[in-house]
């Protein structure tokens, strides 16, 4: 699934601090439902060190740290209502948190920097039913969130688009010093992640073009395709989820070249990324294809 296909912006947009937002579920300010304590939102998820011992010397041999899933737990809810609706509230409250097999936007607002975004589900969900429950008082509820993917993402979707570089003019004579007109396309063009950690874009490469190939010369990786795209035909590489798919749903990861990098290896780092765009260099650039460009920044 395209997750930059989903705009949550009108979810985030009414949001105010103290507020979570788990599909059409609001909890915190304004609503029945009030927490007291938010558990792994800002903190640093779990990592895995590939760092291992050195065999004969101090130290270890540097490894990758990859974050493991990211664990959002809302403890002290406290759920109050009229007692005659305290039911439809605890009612609405299981409805909007019920066990699901795919991930659903959650977005958290704890204070002026506006809300983040995590994909998550539902792993926990307490409603203690004590004495208060009789007088449309619950306390010291908990709901827990799991996500698979532990970055968290401002909600709006950033997009860029590259052309292929356009032949220059040949300059035998001379042409005045009149207006120039539009500068041609360059191949090339600076893209920013906002955040603090790398996110992975869903990339669309349009024909027609033979053999598309993007780099992301700030970090090296390269996404190319020994493949020609005809007018109209778009490959669509979602390097998330490490595919690359025309419309008919066909795969064309094995049409990858030996210079292509795995889909999933490709991202945008942290800052400012640029990027080139180019085909098989005998062939003519021809001003429809392009590479158009997806992504929510991230933040760790």
């Amino acid at each position: 699934m395209d997750r930059t296909r989903i705009d949550v912006m009108p979810a985030a947009a009414g949001m105010v601090a103290g507020q979570l937002r788990y599909g059409d579920l609001l909890i915190g300010a304004g609503t029945p439902y009030k927490w007291r304590k938010l558990e792994g939102w800002e903190t640093l998820p779990e990592l895995d060190n590939g760092s291992v011992p050195r065999p004969s010397a101090h130290g270890s041999f540097l490894g990758r740290l990859l974050s493991q899933t990211r664990t959002v737990a809302l403890g002290e809810v406290i759920v109050r209502a009229p007692v005659e609706q305290l039911g439809l509230v605890v009612e609405t409250l299981n409805a909007g948190t019920p066990v699901v097999e795919d991930e659903q936007p959650l977005l958290v607002h704890i204070d002026e920097r506006g809300p983040l975004l995590v994909w998550a589900r539902v792993v926990r969900r307490s409603v203690p039913v004590e004495l208060g429950y009789a007088v449309g008082t619950v306390t010291e509820g908990a709901i827990e969130f799991e996500a698979t993917d532990p970055r968290r993402y401002s909600p709006a979707v950033q997009q860029a688009e590259l052309g292929l570089p356009e032949p220059c003019l040949p300059w035998h004579g001379d042409y005045g010093h009149g207006p120039r007109g539009i500068p041609a396309s360059t191949g090339d063009r600076t893209v920013h992640n906002l955040g603090s950690a790398p996110t992975h874009p869903v990339v669309e490469l349009h024909g027609p073009v033979d053999t598309p190939r993007l780099t992301n010369a700030t970090t090296g990786a390269v996404l190319e395709y020994e493949v020609i795209l005809d007018p109209g035909e778009v490959l669509t590489v979602d390097t998330g989820a490490g595919t690359a798919t025309l419309p008919d749903g066909s795969s064309l990861l094995n049409s990858a070249s030996v210079a292509s990098w795995p889909e999933p290896a490709f991202t945008l780092a942290a800052g400012c990324n640029a990027l080139t765009f180019r085909a098989a260099a005998d062939s003519t650039a021809d001003p429809r294809a392009a590479a158009v460009l997806r992504w929510r920044s991230a933040h760790w």
